[in-house]
């Protein structure tokens, strides 16, 4: 941590966020410094190569929790496969990307993990890798610095 580190904006244990270049304007996030990589909740996920031989990846995702209505497809460019471990020990190989994320006045690019989140009450988790020497969290606060945004489906 940086001497400077009491200057940094605190966030709560969760918070809204958008990743404008997946279109999706809103995701409720928890914030997880358990996590060292940040992931994001996809289905039907398929990864292709190009003419030019770039590893891309198409798939969908439902941004609000127990909500199958809304989908939300994707497709971005892959920058690696790697061994993740779940919260339950479980390995496995998953495709990641690097997206730009905005969450309340701060944008910042973060990588990503594609896995299947639908047991989980997130549809994303903000990793500590994504969180270092840019934010402090209190885990006794939520969204700091983001309003709580109400969806209701339609």
């Amino acid at each position: 941590m940086s001497s400077d580190s009491e200057n940094y904006p605190v966030l709560g244990w969760r918070e809204w966020l958008s990743i404008p270049s997946l279109n999706i304007p809103h995701i409720k996030a928890k914030v997880d410094t358990g996590a060292r990589t940040s992931a994001l909740h996809t289905f039907d996920l398929e990864t292709y190569e190009t003419d030019t031989g770039q590893e891309r990846v198409r798939f969908l995702v439902h941004p609000f929790q127990d909500d199958t209505d809304t989908v939300v497809p994707c497709d971005c460019a892959v920058i690696g496969n790697r061994s993740v471990r779940d919260s339950g020990g479980h390995e496995q190989v998953r495709p990641f990307i690097c997206l730009p994320v905005v969450l309340g006045d701060h944008t910042w690019e973060i990588e990503f993990s594609l896995t299947n989140r639908d047991n989980m009450k997130f549809r994303m988790l903000l990793g500590r890798t994504a969180m270092e020497d840019r934010f402090l969290v209190n885990p006794a606060l939520s969204y700091q610095q983001s309003k709580p945004y109400r969806w209701l489906p339609s």
